[in-house]
């Protein structure tokens, strides 16, 4: 039996990855709905491959391209936020939102609202909603699975944990523009 996915952001590194997943073991999950920013055509070769049954682009004025590159499927095309909220609260049981910054607010939302289970790449949504949303998680009967690197390697060490327990947590830099910087440059920066 397979799952039904959504994939909100299919053309970044976190759809990506999923897609990988996916395509390794086909027979387990079947692609409902994926998104993009604005690559019309990554967006349709994905549709194409994954047999996906809505492809949204977020970018209105793309709609009419991603109608073309998918002239021949049955896959529909929509455009607008509109779109993306119905994709994440549509026929999906998983639902990846991996749409990049608080863009991905509203569709994640969505998706919690009608209790899917979302896991959840995108750290501006906690960021920005981060009670709402786990509030209307609580309420709705959402999961929330935190798959991006940080919130995910929290989660594992709290696995089994009560949070009553936990004094702390510590989240060093990962990235950004220290990334390769020396030793010396990160001892002189400052917070601006």
């Amino acid at each position: 039996m397979s799952r039904k996915i959504a994939i909100l952001g299919a053309t970044g590194s976190i759809g990506k990855s999923t897609l990988d997943l996916i395509e390794r073991s086909p027979e387990r999950f079947e692609v409902v709905a994926v998104t993009a920013a604005t690559n019309a055509e990554a967006l349709a070769d994905i549709a194409r491959r994954t047999n996906a049954k809505l492809a949204v682009i977020a970018d209105e004025m793309r709609l009419t391209h991603l109608r073309e590159l998918l002239v021949g499927t049955d896959c529909r095309a929509a455009a607008g936020e509109a779109a993306l909220i119905e994709a994440a609260a549509g026929d999906a049981e998983l639902v990846i939102a991996a749409i990049v910054g608080c863009a991905g607010l509203r569709p994640t939302m969505a998706a919690v609202e009608v209790g899917k289970t979302v896991a959840l790449a995108n750290k501006e949504a906690l960021v920005t909603a981060g009670k709402l949303m786990t509030d209307a998680a609580a309420a709705r009967g959402a999961t929330l699975l935190p798959v991006d690197s940080e919130h995910n390697a929290i989660f594992q060490c709290l696995a089994g944990s009560r949070a009553e327990d936990v004094s702390r947590l510590v989240l060093t830099a990962s990235g950004g523009p220290f990334r390769i910087a020396s030793a010396e440059a990160i001892s002189m920066a400052t917070p601006a």
